[in-house]
């Protein structure tokens, strides 16, 4: 409960407080006024630009409608733009946390054990509790994280149709990035294998790539992963596919002890700072977790092994890494490219042509790297 800090306003004449959430990371509210139905979405969408946040006493279903209306608001507000890549993927990132920002104003108060005392609120106590865990006390969350919790949960449920691995499924859990992009699992379903002795994969988030080498007959594969919810995920998954007893699990930043004749790596693709800790799994703040897996190859790689790096163009074209600068890091960390195989991705943004990002996401390219000791 301590790791929750509280949330104060005042209400009827009162001060009152409550446990504050935001797996965003977003610290708690200073400015809060209750609001009800009768709130208007214009002057909901002014105060919130001026900072103001919404404790919400109404209807539920009217708080969705609200958080709506204030989304259209925002997408209608004048971006500035920029033909210079990086200053174009700058200034939408910048539209994005101010949008974000706006549109987490709306407060939903939330019971000790998760229920949501307001008309005609949905049951979410089983999506917060594999989110937050055991509740205790009562807290507040904003509608659209909220929001993100129920989706994530519909998505645990659901899960991914993975081709490559005979269209069995994949369950992500809140915060582990969804393999919904399958050119790269392509990729390695198709490269050739070292061997099949040994191989760790380097951040394996849900488990897929750990679950794909194991498929392909890899007879030990050490998955690793930093994230507590990317543990518990993988491990989870892995064992619903019956490959627990060949892959195990281990929190490690980066590479585990020992050496392996493969070592594959899906590091995030662009090296932005994230603006929440769930980003962590798209932005790779000054390619650290790229850098640190070309630097750490020649140490954990067996004799006659090779590093398999999966990595997509996306930030060339977005002016935020050059090749030549990707290419000295592979020789700075003694290491040369043995081959490459290339694919197109074909997710549904490739052709969405209102994405402020869209020229990049056209050109961009997935690629395999088979990285081996000069």
């Amino acid at each position: 409960m301590n790791d929750y800090p509280l949330m104060t306003w005042n209400e009827a004449g009162r001060p009152c407080s409550a446990r504050w959430r935001s797996e965003q990371g977003v610290v708690p509210p200073k400015k809060v006024e209750v609001a009800d139905d009768t709130l208007k979405a214009d002057e909901a969408y002014r105060l919130a630009c001026e900072g103001t946040y919404f404790l919400w006493r109404g209807d539920f279903q009217n708080a969705r409608q609200l958080l709506v209306a204030m989304s259209r608001r925002a997408d209608r507000k004048p971006r500035k733009t920029s033909t210079v890549p990086s200053e174009a993927f700058n200034l939408h990132r910048q539209a994005q946390s101010l949008r974000a920002r706006v549109l987490g104003t709306i407060l939903i108060p939330l019971a000790a054990d998760y229920s949501i005392p307001l008309r005609r609120a949905p049951e979410v106590a089983q999506a917060c509790n594999e989110v937050y865990g055991k509740g205790g006390m009562a807290s507040v969350v904003s509608l659209r994280e909220l929001s993100g919790l129920i989706g994530a949960h519909e998505w645990r449920k659901k899960g991914v149709q993975i081709a490559t691995l005979d269209d069995e499924i994949i369950y992500p859990h809140y915060g582990v990035y969804s393999p919904v992009r399958g050119e790269y699992l392509e990729l390695v379903a198709n490269a050739p294998l070292p061997s099949t002795e040994l191989a760790f994969d380097i951040g394996t988030g849900t488990g897929v790539l750990a679950a794909l080498l194991a498929k392909r007959g890899v007879q030990r594969v050490i998955a690793t992963d930093q994230d507590t919810r990317a543990l518990f995920c993988a491990k989870q998954n892995l064992q619903r596919l019956g490959y627990a007893a060949q892959v195990e699990v281990l929190q490690a930043d980066l590479f585990p002890e020992g050496r392996a004749p493969l070592i594959v790596c899906n590091p995030p693709w662009i090296p932005a700072r994230p603006s929440s800790p769930i980003e962590y799994a798209i932005y790779d703040p000054s390619s650290r977790m790229l850098r640190g897996f070309l630097q750490g190859l020649n140490e954990h790689l067996a004799p006659g092994g090779e590093g398999w790096l999966i990595l997509s163009d996306i930030a060339e074209h977005l002016g935020l890494r050059t090749r030549e600068e990707l290419l000295g890091w592979i020789n700075d960390a003694g290491l040369r490219v043995a081959d490459k195989t290339d694919i197109k991705p074909h997710h549904p943004k490739v052709s969405d042509c209102t994405d402020p990002l869209h020229a990049a996401r056209a050109a961009e390219t997935t690629s395999l790297w088979r990285l081996v000791p000069l």
